[in-house]
């Protein structure tokens, strides 16, 4: 368990994709990467990116992004932290979190709505490894 959004996060994240069996079978064909924007509010000071590689059911990079033109992901997840916090929590549907733009997506948004269980999914396992929120 990590607190979110922590530099242990996106490892930990990885690590339970990485040995979720469940999580390789719904989003066995998934390609893509992704940049997790979590951008600063009243309970977080700075700005946090994670970067995220999943392909076919496995996470094969995860990072803390120093600099936006580090890695050229097909998709950018934007929201504020307190949005990616009731996400987490389940306070927060992902997918009403998308229509609603609580979470803003740059990339292909039928590619997402085509996977929607991939993405419900890899929430469901970010949610197991989130301990607390900073």
């Amino acid at each position: 368990m990590a607190k979110f959004p922590t530099s242990e996060w996106p490892y930990m994240l990885m690590e339970k994709l990485n040995k979720d069996a469940q999580y390789a079978r719904i989003a066995h064909n998934w390609e893509g990467d992704f940049y997790f924007v979590i951008e600063p509010d009243e309970s977080l000071s700075d700005q946090v990116v994670f970067y995220f590689d999943l392909w076919h059911g496995k996470c094969r990079e995860a990072l803390v992004v120093e600099a936006f033109n580090q890695k050229k992901p097909v998709f950018e997840l934007r929201a504020p932290y307190r949005n990616y916090v009731r996400i987490l929590k389940g306070e927060l549907h992902p997918m009403q979190a998308l229509m609603t733009r609580k979470l803003n997506v740059r990339g292909n948004m039928a590619i997402l709505m085509r996977n929607v269980p991939t993405v419900l999914d890899f929430v469901r396992c970010a949610r197991e490894v989130t301990d607390a929120f900073i």
